[in-house]
């Protein structure tokens, strides 16, 4: 493929100590590790990489009118909330759901809840985990999302609403484990190796489930005793089941060029469609790129590989 210069996309926000001026933008810092490694993969794929940043104001969406790239690299998920359709569908995880639904896709019966409205409702039982419905990478996710009682759900969704003014998904609560596929392709995806969140070390009466505190308080007991690794003990037809439901549900949300489908594998056997993830972490030490470097992509290959699946849509769109 010809070299092509393409603009690496990321957003960038105010700090959380950084005092908000109006008319101004918040101040330039050096990108995430994650963005810096996919900036140095297409420099050595033969591209011509530029950074390009969102920070929600009108400037940067002018400066990104004026980047003069053949292909944007998009590692943002909005502009102001406002994101592409896949992304939409995937972060909307009462819609999603819905989706599964319709497509056969099995995923753990729900409520979706609002300041005393409810919008749809199985008949759960008890223990059920409440998430913002409207969130990702765990936001709002802790161990204390999983409620055995009246009183605890309660407590759970007033917070949902007051921490994130956010509709609240109440879903069964599956033991079992906590598993991925990635995806990557488009006229025909590909699921990757299955990887597991391990979560059998967390600290004895911890609910076993993937919250913040596993995946970004490093300082936490949780987050030093959990690791992804790649599962030995599944059974074939379980590994085979996995990655069909991977490619059907990246298939369903309208994903593009690669994403990352979360799943509990529950103890009777039960595959169940915990939620999609249309631009997963992509650092190089990431489940993604673990999976990719287990079929036999190395990290370079696998941004190559996403540059020429969004190149091919073009080519096909022209």
């Amino acid at each position: 493929m010809a070299k092509l210069r393409i603009g690496v996309l990321y957003d960038y926000w105010w700090d959380e100590d950084e005092q908000q001026v109006e008319g101004e933008r918040p101040k330039k810092k050096s990108p995430d590790e994650d963005v810096q490694e996919v900036y140095e993969a297409l420099k050595k794929a033969g591209h011509n990489p530029v950074y390009v940043r969102l920070d929600g104001t009108r400037e940067s969406l002018i400066e990104l009118a004026r980047a003069q790239t053949d292909l944007l690299f998009n590692l943002t998920e909005s502009f102001g909330g406002a994101g592409s359709s896949g992304l939409y569908l995937a972060q909307d995880k009462n819609l999603a759901k819905k989706i599964f639904t319709f497509h056969g896709i099995h995923t753990p019966y729900f409520s979706t809840v609002y300041r005393g409205r409810t919008e749809h409702s199985h008949d759960i039982q008890f223990p059920v985990i409440v998430k913002p419905a409207r969130e990702d990478g765990s936001i709002g996710i802790q161990f204390g999302a999983v409620c055995t009682s009246i009183k605890e759900l309660m407590e759970r969704i007033d917070y949902i609403h007051a921490e994130f003014d956010s509709p609240a998904l109440i879903e069964e609560y599956i033991e079992g484990r906590e598993l991925y596929v990635g995806v990557v392709g488009n006229e025909k995806p590909q699921a990757l190796e299955v990887v597991e969140m391990d979560l059998s070390r967390l600290p004895k009466g911890t609910p076993r489930i993937a919250g913040s505190e596993v995946k970004w308080e490093e300082d936490t007991q949780a987050y030093k005793t959990t690791k992804a690794i790649f599962p030995e003990d599944l059974e074939e037809a379980t590994v085979t089941k996995l990655q069909e439901t991977a490619v059907q549900a990246f298939t369903a949300l309208q994903l593009r060029d690669y994403g990352r489908i979360d799943f509990r594998l529950a103890t009777d056997g039960t595959i169940h469609v915990l939620e999609v993830n249309p631009n997963p972490y992509l650092l190089s030490s990431s489940e993604f790129a673990m999976a990719a470097k287990k079929s036999g992509r190395s990290y370079n290959a696998l941004i190559a590989e996403i540059v020429d699946s969004a190149m091919g849509r073009y080519a096909t769109a022209g």
